[in-house]
């Protein structure tokens, strides 16, 4: 028997509902049963999530740390040009200041 609606299609799950599903069945407060039954949901369903989320779970922290090292990087690099910059003025300026003076 497939999970199939009252029309012969597969039902699609948005992964909003497949990671509150597999989320209940992380914590483990119901039986995957009860939850099953909640979400209308296959408990082998709940099994595949669950297991796909406790997977990926690492991959989430690390992009989100990969993403604040690259902005970091990017904010130095940024500012080494800016004070680069900055360098060239200073040095004109000074080269102008000593024909004045």
């Amino acid at each position: 028997m497939s999970a199939v609606n009252g029309k012969g299609t597969r039902r699609q799950h948005t992964a909003e509902i497949k990671a509150r599903v597999a989320l209940a069945a992380i914590k483990g407060d119901r039986p995957v049963n009860e939850i099953a039954v909640m979400y209308g949901v296959h408990p082998t369903m709940i099994a595949k999530w669950k297991k796909q989320a406790l997977q990926e779970l690492p991959q989430v922290f690390a992009n989100r740390r990969s993403a604040l090292v690259r902005a970091q990087e990017d904010l130095t690099g940024s500012l080494y040009q800016e004070i680069g910059r900055l360098k060239v003025e200073l040095d004109w300026l000074k080269k102008k200041a000593e024909t004045w003076a």
